[in-house]
């Protein structure tokens, strides 16, 4: 088969690139042949079809209000974007065209190519985020609580609640985007929605979409398997005894619906330790029990960078020095550096305060037999198992969080040994490239047929 992947950064970014990336490899490795579309940008991978790609877009970078304006008016709808992808069909000829992220920077106009038109190439989409159903893309109100309203397909209730960026004008932009994509039928395009996690999947029926969506759990590449397992660390408890410093970890993009801010509030809450930046909620009640504190050897290590690097560094000075000693900001990481991070912690921590996916973080960490302290919120409640392979918290609540903390120290070696084994375990049994991309394959073979028909 000949597949044209479609992703609007072609560089690994985030989660999304990944997929897009390592399912490309999976690809090839069957014996398919894969092309991009995409968009210029400096950090670009090299690909000879490059020549397609549309002139980079920044909405939300350091550039001139008559810029910013300019390229606004390419947010919903790309001519650019419809004539390079049109170009770029006559030459490849695709059998199935596969969108990831193209929202705003290649827009949803590239469908409207006159060539899809007259041969009718069966689309399919993964859905990395809640694009399809809130302008906000993460289903989180300008509150900062998670929202339902959108589903009705009634997108005023962005703006009513300036849900982008705190941003009325961004916002009302969004709103504008949700309700062309709807009156042009867009999505009607699509004929097959991929889901990363049973939630999604959900709430992808109730805004409209039953009946074109399945879930397929994200994967990991041989490769990110092997080099997982090269790092595992099976011996954590006897470097304990030797000195060594437990540690749980999160690592990510230090952004506020991360939860970053909650997990360093919670650590430390748990760790007897207050900063004058506390929000509030910390002291909504006490940490059960008769205020139990994290032994003085457990340390917080935060991996990554993000718009709330300083608000995370604030918080931490005021808490004093014990608290610099035991938080350690490690900045961005990558590859071997950031396996041999994951595979040395005890734990790791997912405090997503939005509906999270499926994260490639907690799959990583899984892989490193890293059990994961995750928030009861969306996929994360399907990739985490209570005492079998991590624990579970209240999302948004810092006396919660501290608790699961403060139960994690409490596991004893031989139940902590046997999450490991789980942890790799559910990674073998769901989580392996040749079989999602072998999978995915016959969902390319079925929306083939029903276009032939």
């Amino acid at each position: 088969m000949k597949i044209l992947l479609v992703n609007k950064y072609f560089y690994r970014k985030g989660g999304a690139e990944t997929y897009f990336f390592d399912l490309a490899e999976g690809l090839r490795a069957l014996g398919h042949e894969v092309a991009f579309f995409s968009m210029q940008h400096p950090n670009n991978e090299d690909s000879y079809w490059s020549k397609y790609f549309v002139s980079e877009k920044d909405y939300v970078g350091k550039i001139s209000a008559f810029r910013q304006a300019k390229e606004a008016a390419t947010l919903i709808y790309s001519f650019e974007a419809k004539r390079k992808f049109e170009a770029l069909l006559e030459e490849f000829k695709p059998d199935v065209i596969h969108l990831n992220n193209v929202h705003r920077q290649l827009t949803l106009s590239i469908l409207d190519a006159p060539y899809l038109k007259r041969h009718h190439v069966p689309v399919v989409y993964t859905a990395h985020d809640y694009i399809l159903l809130c302008p906000a893309y993460t289903m989180v109100n300008g509150h900062g609580k998670v929202c339902d309203l959108c589903l009705n397909r009634r997108f005023k209730h962005a703006l009513d609640n300036t849900c982008v960026k705190g941003s009325k004008a961004k916002s009302a932009l969004a709103m504008m985007e949700a309700e062309f994509l709807k009156w042009h039928k867009s999505y009607d395009k699509i004929d097959l929605i991929i889901a990363p996690s049973e939630f999604m999947k959900r709430k992808l029926e109730e805004g409209g979409y039953a009946g074109r969506v399945v879930a397929m759990q994200n994967f990991l590449t041989t490769s990110q398997m092997e080099m997982a397992q090269k790092v595992v660390n099976t011996h954590k408890f006897e470097d304990e005894a030797a000195g060594q410093h437990p540690y749980f970890l999160f690592f990510g993009r230090l952004s506020k619906e991360k939860g970053i801010l909650t997990l360093v509030q919670a650590f430390l809450k748990a760790a007897g330790l207050r900063s004058a930046s506390s929000s509030p909620r910390a002291e909504q009640s006490e940490v059960e029990g008769s205020h139990p504190v994290l032994p003085s050897n457990w340390n917080l290590h935060i991996v990554g960078d993000g718009p709330e690097r300083q608000a995370v560094e604030r918080m931490i000075n005021s808490a004093g020095a014990e608290a610099q000693s035991r938080i350690k900001l490690l900045g961005y990481k990558t590859g071997k550096d950031l396996q041999r991070e994951v595979g040395n912690a005890r734990f790791s921590v997912l405090c997503s305060e939005w509906r999270e996916n499926m994260p490639y973080s907690g799959l990583e960490s899984l892989a490193a037999q890293t059990p994961v302290i995750g928030a009861n919120i969306g996929g994360l409640t399907e990739l985490i198992k209570e005492g079998e392979n991590g624990l579970g918290f209240l999302p948004q609540n810092i006396v919660s969080l501290a608790n699961a903390l403060l139960s994690a120290v409490n596991i004893k070696k031989d139940n902590y040994a046997q999450m490991q084994q789980r942890s790799a375990a559910y990674i073998n049994r769901r989580c392996k490239q040749d079989g999602y991309v072998s999978s995915l394959e016959k969902r390319y073979q079925s929306v083939l047929v029903r276009e032939s028909e």
